[in-house]
């Protein structure tokens, strides 16, 4: 695994400052569910983030992400503050800098493999170029799948699937990767690989990994453990070296 920059401004891709997240505010049914968040992520790290169903992890990779916005606190990406950004802003940002692997891999079937890898750059500037296509055809061959870029999502395995869709968010070359339990539905052989990948991008290209997790042994593989408890971070911690 690549080892993780020291914390500087031009190294950091991701701060938190005092984040809280609320809803039905003004109501008599309003609910705090993040309650000042801190964190930050510099690029070459990998980190978990583990919790207990309901303790906000949904939340703040949704924050995190730029699909919602924080109650107060601020929220900077690339430096950049997000909180009072627009609409247009945000996607903007976030569509440059952040890449997604959710737990369903949500390919599109009537595509080939590497259609749905190139789908990003396909919906930021329409027909792809030669470089779009020799960059897709690279990342395929960094997955493992290489052989596999003319066939359907349906004619491949769901680990083969999992590894297309962390093909397709590493083809605009995002600075911040964020996985949410992406080995969800995997067994556990497919699972460790999926990781093993992981580590290899980490290592590669670079980029802050952020992985939400269920399995303690995955997360145990990562760098990093951060642990969310009811909306608050109670552990934020380097993990033994494992290789």
């Amino acid at each position: 695994m690549s080892e993780t920059l020291p914390a500087s401004p031009a190294n950091e891709v991701l701060r938190l400052e005092q984040v809280r997240k609320a809803f039905n505010i003004g109501t008599p049914l309003e609910t705090e569910v993040l309650h000042g968040i801190d964190l930050r992520l510099n690029r070459g790290e990998l980190a978990a983030l583990i919790g207990p169903s309901g303790s906000g992890k949904s939340t703040l990779l949704n924050l995190i992400g730029l699909l919602d916005t924080p109650s107060s606190g601020e929220l900077y990406v690339l430096g950049q503050a997000t909180r009072d950004s627009d609409d247009e802003a945000r996607t903007h940002l976030r569509n440059q800098a952040i890449g997604f692997v959710f737990q369903f891999h949500h390919l599109i079937s009537a595509f080939s493999v590497l259609e749905n890898v190139l789908m990003p750059l396909m919906i930021r500037h329409g027909k792809p170029s030669h470089a779009d296509i020799d960059l897709a055809r690279g990342l395929l061959d960094e997955v493992g799948l290489a052989q596999f870029a003319d066939k359907k999502p349906t004619q491949i395995s769901g680990g083969q699937q999992q590894r297309v869709a962390i093909a397709r968010a590493l083809v605009t070359r995002p600075p911040l990767l964020l996985a949410d339990e992406p080995t969800g539905n995997l067994d556990t052989r497919t699972a460790q690989s999926v990781f093993e990948l992981f580590h290899r991008i980490n290592a590669q290209f670079g980029c802050a990994i952020l992985v939400v997790t269920h399995d303690p042994r995955l997360a145990a593989d990562c760098g990093r453990t951060i642990q969310l408890v009811d909306g608050h971070i109670v552990s934020d911690a380097a993990n033994p070296p494992s290789r």
